[in-house]
């Protein structure tokens, strides 16, 4: 609201009340000049604050929120309504307590009736005995480069701290040094506020089981926890302690690389004749049932972690407490006997070196193996005649694996484990397939789509429905987005886009490299109708001018684009392990001219292009090799992708 609108607004009420007491028409046709000065006035005011404010925001969600109150949608309610309000903190946390409790009790039970042989725990030869204490321009950095999200508990908002940073640095810098050199994790830092988030929208709201409890910590805290996690990673890394096919909360690693190994094993697989048992593994409240106990000494022993770091962590996850908030109402605090708090910093790399062990099963029973945090997956191939054979072991694998955790203190969910045999159209149609598997005490139908880490996967790898759903989400935002683009600038649009309706594009378009043209030329439409709404385009205007304009790449090379920084990250190291032993750099038999080019990568032979060419092993070396050997030799991967963007840009256009 600036004087000049409000001096308009005065205008025009003047102008109506003049023609209201005169009737004449020359003074209605004045109100009306009067009326559309003020609405060009709130329209270019309204379009200058929203989009400033979407150019300002720093997450998805503020841009979400934005968004619905520009379109003037409430947020619905996530809360169960069969509950007065002023009972909802204290049920669920009576609920979150005693859901926790009864899985531990049946655990406890059923520990005992299991003969599992876990094989004993080796011991590292190195050793992280200490934290080392940490510097002011470490605090600084790291509080620097954290989300300024406030919690009830701290006692000044973050935004306040983010001011006054060089006031508060030196007190944050002393606290935490002293715990790291006490082994003790601060008292104060050991509160916790839950909050009941539904885990899925379509999920009922008045179902309680369908809520998770995410945690809420002072922001001093998460500081402390991020300097662990820094030094903790560190010596992890440095000694090889992480497990190879683990992809979660490791830098470089993602649930993309992790599903473009897992496809592309699949893919070969097909590529082969074989037939593939993906079996999809679902745990109960993973987080919040671990044993402290059990995790000790597995740090100790398994990781070498001793002396005040083992005490850090032991302090760390002793004597907390929580309360859940709901609506400004609080339920009475309760401890937390058991797990690592959801929401924390630390508690999902816990959560990862406490089922590292999990590995020595999967290799024990010669099954491929891959991981994302609590979503694990295993796959073994086999030809048609000796699938049963194939399903036999996987089975017995599953079986050792549900010991294994009863054991550990965590529960496989029989349920809602889900199981699918990928194979070819053409050994569908035999009669021999059988329809289901056992899982632990459940017969679990093979499914013909699982939703793998946010990708719907088919029993034939064809990735139809993955790009249905892909073009349904994104066809959703652009209507939300077009019903609020008169209040935005080409700017603001355009951010508001690349962050709901591209992102949807992008999001594991490595896995659609090969794929049939129909199924690109559906995502294309979804750009070029993002396109239109960006600059407010007409539909007959050409396409290929807009997308220059706004220097977007078309469907085709962003895939190109997303397939070869995976490959420069694998051949610089940079990568995940798993990925750069797919790819191997050609060495020729004799002295070429090229021989000094080191980058080209042998591209495998496959039998199958609807199979074998889309897998990354030969689709990734195929597109790198295309590439000038300038940009294949770029010194980083900034460089290497301003380049290949660059080379990508020219070639399309």
């Amino acid at each position: 609201m600036s004087e000049e609108l409000r001096a308009a607004k005065r205008e025009r009420r003047k102008a109506e009340r003049r023609w209201l007491s005169t009737g004449l028409t020359v003074h209605k046709q004045v109100y009306n000049a009067a009326k559309r000065h003020v609405t060009r006035l709130v329209q270019a005011a309204k379009t200058s604050f929203f989009s400033t404010k979407i150019m300002e925001s720093k997450s998805s969600k503020q841009l979400f929120n934005i968004t619905n109150q520009l379109a003037s949608r409430k947020k619905p309610s996530a809360l169960p309504t069969v509950y007065p309000p002023v009972q909802l903190p204290q049920r669920f946390a009576d609920f979150f307590l005693s859901k926790v409790q009864t899985i531990r009790h049946n655990l406890d039970n059923q520990a005992q009736l299991v003969c599992f042989g876990e094989s004993e725990e080796q011991s590292v030869a190195c050793s992280l005995s200490s934290f080392r204490p940490v510097s002011e321009d470490d605090v600084r950095k790291m509080i620097l480069k954290s989300s300024p999200k406030s919690c009830e508990l701290d006692p000044m908002p973050t935004s306040l701290l983010f001011e006054c940073i060089d006031e508060v640095v030196p007190a944050i810098t002393h606290v935490v040094n002293e715990s790291f050199l006490s082994g003790t994790f601060p008292s104060m830092f050991k509160t916790a506020i839950v909050k009941p988030l539904l885990k899925k929208p379509s999920l009922d709201q008045d179902d309680l089981k369908n809520y998770r409890p995410v945690s809420n910590l002072s922001f001093r805290s998460k500081v402390a926890e991020k300097l662990i996690l820094s030094q903790l990673s560190e010596y992890l890394n440095a000694n090889q302690l992480f497990s190879p096919v683990q992809s979660a909360y490791r830098p470089n690693h993602s649930t993309e690389t992790a599903l473009v190994k897992i496809v592309n094993d699949l893919l070969l697989a097909l590529d082969d004749g074989k037939v593939s048992v993906l079996t999809l593994l679902d745990l109960s409240a993973a987080f919040d049932t671990i044993d402290h106990n059990i995790l000790l000494h597995r740090l100790e022993h398994a990781f070498g972690i001793t002396g005040t770091a083992l005490s850090w962590i032991r302090s760390y996850l002793s004597d907390r407490d929580q309360t859940v908030v709901v609506n400004g109402l609080k339920s009475e605090p309760f401890r937390l006997l058991y797990g690592v708090p959801q929401g924390s910093v630390l508690g999902p790399i816990l959560f990862v070196l406490y089922i590292k062990p999990l590995d020595d099963i999967f290799d024990r029973h010669s099954l491929c193996h891959h991981s994302f945090a609590d979503d694990t997956q295993m796959r073994n191939s086999s030809s048609l005649d000796q699938l049963d054979t194939t399903i036999s072991a996987m089975q017995e694998c599953v079986s050792d694996v549900k010991s294994w955790m009863t054991l550990n203190r965590l529960q496989l969910n029989d349920g809602k484990t889900e199981a699918m045999l990928v194979m070819s159209k053409r050994a569908s149609t035999s009669g021999l397939i059988p329809q289901s598997m056992r899982i632990g005490d459940t017969d679990v139908d093979f499914s013909d789509l699982v939703k793998n880490l946010g990708v719907t996967l088919d029993s034939s790898l064809s990735m139809h429905q993955q790009v249905t759903n892909t073009c349904t989400a994104a066809y959703i935002e652009l209507r939300r987005i077009s019903s609020i683009c008169q209040y935005l600038t080409v700017d603001a649009t355009k951010t508001l886009i690349s962050a709901f309706v591209l992102s949807r594009l992008d999001y594991c378009n490595a896995l659609l490299s090969g794929v049939p043209q129909y199924l690109l030329d559906r995502l294309q439409r979804v750009q070029n109708a993002a396109a239109r709404l960006t600059v407010k385009a007409s539909k007959s205007d050409h396409i290929t001018p807009i997308l220059h304009s706004l220097h977007w790449l078309p469907v085709a090379a962003r895939i190109q684009y997303k397939v070869s920084s995976l490959c420069y990250s694998s051949l610089s190291d940079s990568g995940p392990e798993y990925l750069s032993r797919v790819l191997r750099i050609y060495t020729p038999s004799r002295q070429l001219r090229s021989s000094s080019d080191n980058r080209i990568l042998c591209v495998p032979s496959v039998k199958t292009k609807t199979f074998g060419q889309r897998s990354f092993s030969y689709a990734g070396p195929v597109i790198w090799n295309k590439l000038p050997y300038d940009i294949r030799s770029s010194q980083s991967k900034t460089s290497f992708k301003q380049a290949l963007k660059t080379h990508l840009f020219s070639t399309h256009y």
